[in-house]
């Protein structure tokens, strides 16, 4: 010893005696060595361990304690540094436990009503120093039923010098009784914040050179419980060494780094699918599941709208270097494209265990998110797939100018010996049904009927002549919602147009007919718009059977108003095609609601009973002869 402090300087010799000193320690995990000694060192319960300390110092203490919540928060340290504090006056050391006056017991392998009675058996003998006995019942959750009431009765009426703390992650499976006979403390999860400030502490205090963002994934990891932080932040150190960075963190923990993030966010605001689906190749190649990385990438994206605001930056749980670069991708981003990323994201979530391909699943998810517009432009069409009129993908413009043919040129299509020609407002305009074909004619002076530009059709007449007239025909190339600000101004400029319409009367067709072919011709058209898909429609004119008044006018009767706003808005195809087939031009509908006919559907279980009851009585037998319910 004397040569190595000749050879050695006296700074060098006080460092080498320290590393021998601490080579010869044995190694103790961090959630022990630095395990809280006083309610100042326990992290992020300050609410409860105020309320202890002030209910010590004012002698206001409840002899029954009940400490509730999550792992590793600090429940059984607080209920230790409790048992410690109430038996200390100003006289005494500090640093002296009272171990004499502490009593532990695992309710997990002490269970039994045996061990309770032993235990309030104690409970009678005082104290020999100190004031109070104090009980520490961990894991109070785990007792027998017959234990839990074996112990009421003493934990209702303890002793004067008796204190009962009971620790439980659990609260719900203890019985009300023994819940109504204590003091409860609910302790919450330690925030990210919180236990990275005490990382950070802790890296300082070993000498550890670590990132902020290492110890903010670190405390991310640990799930709001500061024992396991502690436990990954020691299984790092061992990886990693004295420098502690954020790639050796993620790297040892197996988390997607927030790089890959922001790289995959990147290819989507630039539309790029190729470059995307390696990249997830790529993740998929280092281990990482599907199920995680789409997972992840909804939080960024849900990180991404925190940063577009000034005042939810608080709620993003990342270090200083990372906010930095979330808050320059955000600016790149709108809400709207957000707000679409993340509902897909999350739909994919919750799809992907029920998937049979899951990978399938979350690269479409990937080549949606890419094709998002997200300039803030709303597309005017609706989003394939989800139904929700969104504007989820850039389709080209000529999808939209695909126009659906009404009922009447479906019907004249299909009775090519029919013929009508209807000369329309526009001026030099005119609209033919010829050969089961509707075509438009630019100019009356060409020919009208020219399809391949070298011969024209034939055009066949009606075996009866009906006058050429001035109406105006309803587009059908696209219908739009009622309740949207479009269609209010398509029906004010028709409304306008309307009035200036003017029709002659006097030749138009008006020939007679019967209520029977009224109705046949009713029940085609509701079959055409049955094949054509409009079923609710149908159904609402299916509803009733149509009835022939005075003056060529058709009545229906419905329950409800909607049935009849709906019909209304429809009417100008039904109208058109019973005209044409009645050869009556005079004719009008008169919709009547009575809501009265409503009750004739059956829509509670007790009413659809009835109705089978109705039809076969012998059903009752049934239910009863089996004792069934309804």
């Amino acid at each position: 010893m004397l040569f190595l402090y000749l050879y050695f300087t006296p700074q060098a010799f006080c460092k080498y005696i320290k590393f021998k000193l601490i080579a010869l320690e044995p190694f103790i995990v961090s959630a022990r060595k630095y395990r809280p000694q006083t309610f100042k060192d326990v992290v992020g319960q300050q609410a409860i361990t105020n309320t202890l300390t002030n209910a010590i110092e004012n002698d206001h203490l409840a002899q029954a304690l009940l400490f509730t919540g999550p792992r590793g928060v600090g429940k059984t340290t607080c209920a230790r540094i409790l048992a410690k504090k109430i038996n200390q006056d100003g006289r005494t050391d500090e640093d002296e436990d009272y171990a004499f006056n502490i009593f532990e017991l695992d309710a997990a392998s002490n269970n039994s009503v045996d061990d309770i009675r032993e235990l309030t058996s104690q409970v009678r003998i005082p104290p020999q120093v100190g004031k109070y006995k104090v009980y520490i019942i961990d894991e109070v959750h785990m007792l027998s039923q017959a234990a839990f009431n074996a112990f009421l009765k003493t934990l209702e009426e303890p002793p004067a010098h008796a204190i009962f703390i009971l620790a439980t992650t659990e609260k719900h499976k203890i019985i009300p009784t023994i819940l109504s006979r204590c003091q409860i403390f609910d302790f919450k999860r330690i925030t990210v914040k919180d236990a990275a400030e005490y990382l950070k502490y802790i890296a300082e205090n070993q000498e550890i050179e670590a990132e902020d963002d290492a110890l903010h994934i670190i405390a991310q990891k640990a799930d709001g419980a500061m024992r396991d932080a502690l436990s990954i932040f020691d299984r790092v150190v061992s990886f990693s060494g004295k420098k502690l960075t954020r790639k050796a963190v993620t790297e040892n923990l197996n988390v997607l780094d927030y790089d890959t993030y922001f790289a995959a966010t990147d290819l989507i605001l630039k539309h790029d699918i190729p470059g995307l689906l390696i990249l997830f190749n790529e993740t998929l190649a280092r281990g990482f599941d599907g199920h995680h990385f789409i997972s992840g990438l909804a939080s960024h994206f849900r990180d991404l709208m925190v940063c577009q605001h000034q005042n939810t930056i608080e709620l993003l749980e990342v270090g200083e270097e990372a906010k930095k670069h979330y808050s320059e991708q955000s600016k790149n981003t709108t809400s709207g494209f957000l707000l679409s990323a993340i509902d897909m994201a999350n739909d994919c979530d919750i799809k992907y265990k029920s998937s049979k391909n899951q990978r399938l699943l979350v690269e479409l998810t990937l080549m949606k998110l890419a094709s998002i517009d997200f300039d803030g432009e709303k597309k005017k069409s609706e989003s394939l797939g989800n139904g929700r009129n969104k504007p989820d993908f850039i389709i080209p413009a000529s999808f939209y100018k695909v126009s659906r043919p009404s009922p009447l040129e479906k019907e004249v299509k299909s009775n090519p010996t029919e013929v009508k020609t209807i000369k329309t407002d526009a001026p030099n305009t005119e609209r033919a049904i010829v050969e089961g074909q509707i075509t438009q004619n630019p100019s009356a002076s060409q020919n009208p009927l020219r399809n391949d530009g070298k011969s024209s059709a034939k055009v066949v007449q009606e075996s009866h002549p009906v006058p050429r007239t001035k109406i105006n025909i309803k587009s059908t190339e696209r219908r739009v919602s009622g309740l949207s600000l479009s269609s209010l101004k398509a029906k004010k400029e028709h409304q306008l147009n309307k009035k200036e319409d003017v029709i002659d009367e006097s030749n138009l067709p008006k020939a007679n007919f019967t209520e029977e072919e009224m109705q046949k011709h009713w029940a085609d058209f509701v079959d055409i718009l049955d094949n054509d898909g409009r079923k609710i429609l149908a159904s609402n004119l299916h509803s009733d059977v149509p009835k022939l008044s005075d003056n060529f006018t058709i009545w229906i009767e419905l329950p409800n108003g909607t049935m009849k706003k709906e019909i209304e808005r429809e009417k100008y195809d039904l109208m058109e095609y019973l005209k044409l087939k009645l050869n009556n031009h005079f004719i009008q509908l008169r919709i009547t609601v009575n809501e009265a006919t409503a009750k004739k559907f059956a829509f509670t279980p007790e009413e659809k009973y009835q109705k089978l009851r109705e039809k076969n009585p012998a059903i009752d037998l049934l239910r009863k002869e089996f004792d069934l319910d309804i």
